[in-house]
Formats: structure tokens, sequence, C-alpha cells
């Protein structure tokens, strides 16, 4: 039998770029179980991928309730088919807030630049 690697909670911060109150935080949240030592943690390779999955997802702006969601519904009915058709909504959800937040920003820039614009004139017109 060939033992499954494992890692520490040092490990896992180290190679993901975390600190471990980040980690311990994901652990209270019920998104990673390590094993116990004592109060030595020991993290197996599900918990390492389930912690790349919430770094994932965090980067990409999910709420932590959603990455759990989409990562406890793997091992629960409906499954992965069903876990993947849910991430493709929510894929699509964040995309049409991202791509609006886009038309807001564009916006807001224009109206500053349009500002800016008469701000000069004005300063230009009193100074001359």
């Amino acid at each position: 039998m060939v033992d499954e690697r494992t890692w520490s909670i040092a490990e896992l911060a180290e190679e993901y770029g975390v600190t471990l109150r980040t980690i311990r935080f994901y652990e209270e949240q019920g998104l990673l179980t390590p094993a116990r030592n004592g109060t030595r943690r020991i993290f197996a390779d599900g918990d390492r991928v389930r912690l790349g999955l919430v770094l994932r997802g965090k980067r990409l702006g999910f709420p932590l309730d959603e990455i759990k969601k989409i990562i406890g519904m793997y091992d629960a009915e409906p499954g992965e088919v069903g876990q993947l058709r849910y991430l493709l909504d929510q894929i699509e959800q964040r995309r049409a807030e991202l791509e609006q937040r886009r038309r807001d920003i564009d916006a807001t820039l224009s109206d500053l630049v349009e500002l800016e614009r008469r701000c000069r004139a004005d300063l230009d017109r009193l100074a001359g």
C-alpha cells in the first residue's frame, strides 16, 4: 500500500501564497477538512485541490457560500453533471456582472474626461 502524500498547513500556505490564518478560516467554514494529529493539521490531496478551487473562485469574484456550494455538489446529488451546470450558470451571471461593471467604469471615465476638459477650459478663461 502506498501512503498518500500529505501537507502541513505551512506547506499549503507557502504553495498557494496565503496566510495560515486564511487556511484556518477556510477550515472553519467547512471548505477544508484536514485530519488531526494532536493539534497538528494534516492535509490530504483532496484538501489541497479544494484550497486551489476556493482560491480560484475567490479570484473570479465568487462569494464563499457559492464556492462552498459548488465544491459540495461534486460529492452530492446531482453529482458532477449538476455541479458543472450550476457552475456554468454562475459563470454566466458573474460575467454579466463584470461586463456591466466595465460599462459603468467606461461611462465614469468618459464623464471624468469631459469634466476635466471643462475645468481646464474654465481655468484657461479665468487665468487668461
